[in-house]
C-alpha cells in the first residue's frame, strides 16, 4: 500500500472539522475554547481589582489559545521535532550502545534514519492536542484562572499537564503507533540492530518489542515516542506562556494586554 504524507494544515483542519461547530472565527472558537461562563463580577482573590471575571478568564483563554496554536503549529510541521534541539527525540537510552556501535562501523546513517523516523512520528500526533487542551480549558474554574494568572511563569502549562496529560497520551498513542509504521520506525530499528548485533531473533512488533539484542533490552518505542512528544509539546507551551507573561509585545490582543498588565506580568 502506498503511504502518502499528510500535511500539517490538512491534519489540523481535520482535527478542527471534527470538533463541535464553531460560533465565530476567533482563535478561541477554532480551538474549542468557547465563551467563558462567568459573570461581570469583580475578579476574586485580589487578582487585578480592575478586572471582571469575564475579562480575567477571557484574557487567560486568549493567551492559552495563542500558546497552544504556536506550539502545535511549530511542532506539527515537517522537521518540527527533528530540527529543534530543544525537543528533538534522541535515541532511547537503552539503545545508545547500538547507536555507538553503528557509528563505529560506518553505519551512522542507520542511526540517523531511526532517530528521524521517531521524530516524524511525533509530528503527526501533535495536532490532536488542540481539542484535548480545549477540554481542559472548558473545565477551568475561576479559582483555577486566578491561580494561573498570579502563579509562576509556567503555571498554565502545569495546569494543562495536570488536567490533560493522561488524555493526551491516550489520544497520541494510536496516532504514534500508526505513524511509526508509516515513517519506518520499525524497519529503521531492525536495520540498526541487525547491523550491530547480527540479527533480531526473539523481537516482536513495535507496541511491545520484547527480548533483547546482544543483552540490550528493546524499549517500547511507541510509548517512548509518545512521552517524548508530550514533553516537547509542554515545553513549547511553557515557552509561549513565559513570553506572554514577560513581554507585552507577545500579548497580541487588547484583552491580553489588559489582563496580564493588571496582574503585574
Amino acid at each position: 500500500m502506498t503511504i502518502h504524507t499528510i500535511s500539517f494544515p490538512l491534519l489540523i483542519g481535520t482535527t478542527l472539522a471534527l470538533a463541535p461547530p464553531a460560533h465565530g472565527d476567533n482563535l478561541l472558537d477554532r480551538f474549542g475554547f468557547g465563551k467563558s461562563q462567568t459573570t461581570n463580577a469583580p475578579a476574586a482573590g485580589g487578582v487585578g481589582s480592575a478586572l471582571t471575571q469575564d475579562q480575567m478568564v477571557g484574557g487567560l483563554k486568549e493567551a492559552l489559545a495563542q500558546g497552544v496554536q504556536t506550539a502545535v503549529t511549530n511542532l506539527g510541521k515537517s522537521g518540527g521535532f527533528l530540527n529543534d534541539l530543544g525537543v528533538r527525540i534522541p535515541m532511547p537510552a537503552s539503545l545508545q550502545k547500538l547507536e555507538k556501535a553503528a557509528r563505529a562501523v560506518g553505519q551512522g546513517g542507520l542511526a540517523d534514519n531511526f532517530i528521524a523516523s521517531m521524530n516524524h512520528a511525533a509530528e503527526q500526533a501533535v495536532p490532536e492536542a488542540a481539542a484535548v487542551l480545549g477540554d481542559s480549558v472548558r473545565q477551568m474554574t475561576i479559582a483555577d484562572a486566578g491561580a494561573i494568572l498570579t502563579g509562576t511563569n509556567d503555571a498554565a502549562t502545569q495546569y494543562f499537564r495536570r488536567t490533560s496529560e493522561t488524555n493526551l497520551y491516550e489520544r497520541f498513542l494510536p496516532i504514534v503507533q500508526k505513524a511509526t509504521e508509516q515513517t519506518g520506525v520499525t524497519s529503521s530499528y531492525k536495520k540498526l540492530a541487525a547491523t550491530t548485533s547480527g540479527g533480531l531473533s526473539g523481537l516482536g512488533g513495535l507496541g511491545g518489542l520484547g527480548g533483547n539484542v546482544s543483552g540490550l533490552e528493546a524499549p517500547d518505542l511507541d510509548s517512548y515516542v509518545t512521552h517524548k512528544a508530550l514533553d516537547g509539546l509542554f515545553l513549547k507551551i511553557a515557552e509561549q506562556e513565559k513570553q506572554i507573561r514577560e513581554n507585552p509585545v507577545a500579548r497580541t490582543t487588547d484583552l491580553m494586554q489588559k489582563v496580564f498588565g493588571a496582574v503585574g506580568h
